[in-house]
């Protein structure tokens, strides 16, 4: 690991500190941090805000380019490629800041962006995470799929959100603007955590690599105590797909044996048992409509992932004994049915 030619160890990691480190993972991202990195210098940096690129082992020269082009960004190097995860756990314990914002780096920040998560968490110390709104990059009246106005969780464990259920994304009217709102999860493209809580319940689970950690640790944190929120008066613009492109079937297969892996680390043992075996009913219709469909790796992705899920929920012993997900936001409703049997998409 190494702290950048840009920064000094002493002083950027633990003096003075501000209170806010904005940290941008990277893995061969050089076309992203030059598209997305001057907005992000721009509104990010400040009297109470550093921004971090976290680069996970890259092989292109994005790291250099970082410290050619933007001296006020300060970069860690992680020195090998740790996941979303991990990557990001290593880079919230090496930096330390009273609070930390995990940004993806395929996502275009706006003016004081940062000043209303942080005043919020400032202001509540119930709250251990919350998010921005998510409005798409490329239709900026659309919200964004990966987290929207705020995430919710149905009855079965599927995630969806304000502002999108499944693939029906709605066109931003204002509908969900006012106070912040308690959500399920706050989305990894730009989550705001309490560094201290964030850490002590263990971070993003590595075991995950990527896809639903986030989701998986706010969990956590509510099964703590703590409160999940969504400001929609901070608001970025998020592209999207940029690791994995919706589709690719190693997105199917994370995305499947993550959620399967969350339920049964987040739910009592009994009710566990009845959640997945209902998913397993679930799961299996979604393997035959991609049959119907001829996506065969898709098909494929569901049974390895299933099949992977099984060896690893043994390496999760210490279950919850109070199902604290029954009472998550959304959890009153199966989303499946309402959307595909009942046509609801809002």
């Amino acid at each position: 690991m190494n702290v950048g030619k840009n920064s000094d160890l002493n002083s950027d990691l633990n003096s003075d500190r501000k209170k806010l480190a904005v940290i941008i993972l990277n893995w061969n991202g050089r076309s992203l941090l030059e598209q997305f990195l001057p907005a992000a210098v721009k509104h990010t940096i400040s009297p109470d805000a550093d921004l971090w690129v976290a680069d996970n082992g890259s092989t292109d020269d994005s790291v250099e380019f970082v410290r050619t082009h933007f001296p006020a960004v300060k970069i860690l190097e992680l020195g090998q490629n740790y996941g979303f995860a991990e990557g990001y756990n290593i880079a919230i314990r090496t930096t330390d800041y009273p609070f930390t914002l995990l940004l993806n780096s395929d996502v275009e920040v706006t003016e004081g962006w940062t000043r209303p998560l942080v005043k919020l968490l400032e202001e509540r110390p119930e709250v251990g995470a919350v998010m921005p709104k998510i409005l798409s990059y490329r239709q900026k009246n659309m919200f964004e799929y990966a987290g929207a106005a705020g995430g919710y969780i149905d009855r079965l464990g599927y995630p969806y959100c304000r502002g999108r259920v499944f693939d029906s994304v709605e066109e931003d009217r204002g509908q969900y603007d006012g106070a912040p709102i308690e959500v399920a999860w706050a989305t990894g493209a730009a989550m705001c955590v309490r560094t201290e809580v964030y850490l002590r319940l263990g971070g993003l689970d590595a075991d995950f690599f990527a896809h639903m950690e986030e989701i998986d640790l706010c969990c956590r944190m509510i099964g703590a105590g703590y409160k999940v929120m969504a400001d929609m008066s901070s608001t970025v613009y998020h592209v999207g797909g940029a690791s994995l492109p919706k589709g690719n079937p190693k997105k199917t297969y994370l995305n499947f044996r993550n959620n399967l892996l969350l339920l049964h680390k987040n739910l009592p043992r009994k009710r566990g048992r009845k959640v997945l075996f209902l998913r397993r009913l679930a799961d299996t219709l979604a393997f035959g409509m991609f049959l119907l469909k001829g996506q065969w790796g898709d098909a494929k992705a569901i049974l390895r992932a299933h099949s992977d899920f099984r060896k690893m929920r043994r390496k999760y012993t210490d279950l919850p004994k109070e199902d604290y997900m029954s009472t998550l936001p959304g959890a009153d409703r199966y989303i499946v049915a309402d959307h595909y049997l009942k046509g609801r998409s809002k």
